[in-house]
């Protein structure tokens, strides 16, 4: 189900692979309420994070091959977001299509831009070091944005512009993601149609 320029804006997505098996259901009207369980705790953290901080309601249950390792379930996380991401929106009526935050956390400073043009790209500048958060490796950060960002059909960049730790700069990046994606998917009563000059948004 999607949603369209009144409506409610939901989606529902199940997907299921040989290496994971998705439910995620998005609300992009919600209250930031989040109930998440991917198997890797931390990421459940980031996934929370980025509804809060986006006023989305988000249920996502993940059924991965952890015994491998982290991978499959975070990227095909992101893919899934995408989706949902991309259906709620529907013809994306009515939309401010771009939005940007920065967040500070600690030592941490990190920015986010998207722009929900249609046209997928990343430009990911976050250099979190090797060093696992629990059973989270940071580098999968940058995965799960690039699935994001080319399933939603959207640019996405993700800028770290000072230092601190690992958790610190992954956290405020989810959170700077979800702030972005909050702005960008507002609906604004002075927009008519679409908030492009050639009146498509792809």
């Amino acid at each position: 189900m999607a949603g369209g320029q009144s409506g409610p804006r939901v989606a529902a997505v199940e997907r299921k692979t040989s290496e994971t098996h998705i439910r995620l259901t998005l609300n992009l009207d919600g209250q930031g309420e989040a109930r998440v369980n991917t198997g890797i705790g931390f990421f459940d953290h980031m996934l929370q994070a980025l509804a809060r901080h986006g006023l989305m309601d988000l249920e996502v249950t993940v059924e991965g091959d952890l015994h491998v390792d982290g991978h499959h379930t975070v990227e095909d996380t992101g893919i899934c977001l995408g989706m949902a991401l991309q259906q709620a929106l529907g013809d994306k009526q009515g939309i401010r299509r771009i939005g940007s935050a920065t967040v500070p956390m600690d030592e941490a400073l990190v920015h986010a831009t998207v722009d929900l043009s249609g046209r997928p790209f990343l430009n990911f500048q976050l250099r979190p070091e090797g060093h696992l958060i629990g059973a989270f490796d940071p580098s999968l950060t940058e995965e799960f944005s690039r699935a994001l960002a080319f399933r939603a059909g959207m640019i996405l960049h993700l800028l770290d512009w000072a230092g601190g730790n690992n958790y610190q700069r992954v956290e405020a990046a989810f959170e700077a993601v979800g702030r972005a994606l909050g702005e960008a998917t507002r609906r604004d009563e002075r927009i008519a149609g679409v908030l492009s000059s050639s009146g498509v948004l792809e």
